[in-house]
């Protein structure tokens, strides 16, 4: 992987530098990566001249990031934690969230939004990409929407609970399922302190 490519959101889904839904990630903006996804996020800001701040629960993940840091002599702060505990980071330190593909099994979303909330800066977004939820509805298993994964009104009702705006929402879909939704993309900004 090259760490000048622009932050990923997923296999088969146009980047930031087609989305822009990140904004600036130099001159030292300190920016959160959610769960180390294969992009490596945080190898992408650090190498860009942000201050890379990775957690994950997955040692190996931590590990392998730290080595792939090491190997580019980039610094990427490291943190073996779920990726709701983000009690290493204080109030409103943090310019910019990023969770590739990493949020979608969390235990309970709500405390997540909650912890982005207190790290963001006012003003500043959380960048998150998730399975879209209608991608798991399967007629001939009888799989319904929203029983396998949080619909969008769920996602929509969280942010909203935890004081996020949203102002991009985004249903992509891939070459090989053209026509169906796969990924979910949303930008929310922390409102309110």
């Amino acid at each position: 992987m090259s760490v000048t490519s622009p932050i990923s959101f997923g296999d088969d889904v146009p980047d930031d530098t087609v989305l822009k839904l990140c904004g600036d990630i130099f001159d030292g903006r300190r920016v959160l990566e959610l769960g180390i996804s294969p992009a490596r996020n945080s190898l992408v800001v650090a190498a860009a001249g942000g201050k890379a701040i990775a957690v994950d629960p997955d040692l190996e993940l931590v590990a392998d990031l730290r080595a792939a840091a090491a190997a580019a002599e980039l610094h990427v702060e490291c943190h073996e934690d779920d990726v709701a505990d983000l009690g290493f980071l204080t109030s409103g330190s943090t310019e910019l969230v990023v969770a590739n593909h990493t949020l979608g099994a969390v235990a309970d979303p709500g405390r997540l939004l909650r912890q982005v909330h207190r790290v963001l800066r006012v003003g500043t977004p959380l960048v998150m990409s998730v399975g879209h939820p209608f991608a798991a509805v399967d007629i001939d298993a009888g799989i319904g929407y929203g029983e396998t994964s949080l619909t969008i009104g769920d996602w929509l009702t969280l942010f909203e609970r935890s004081n996020f705006r949203v102002d991009r929402l985004l249903e992509l879909d891939d070459p090989a399922h053209v026509g169906v939704p796969t990924t979910m993309i949303v930008r929310a900004h922390k409102e309110g302190s």
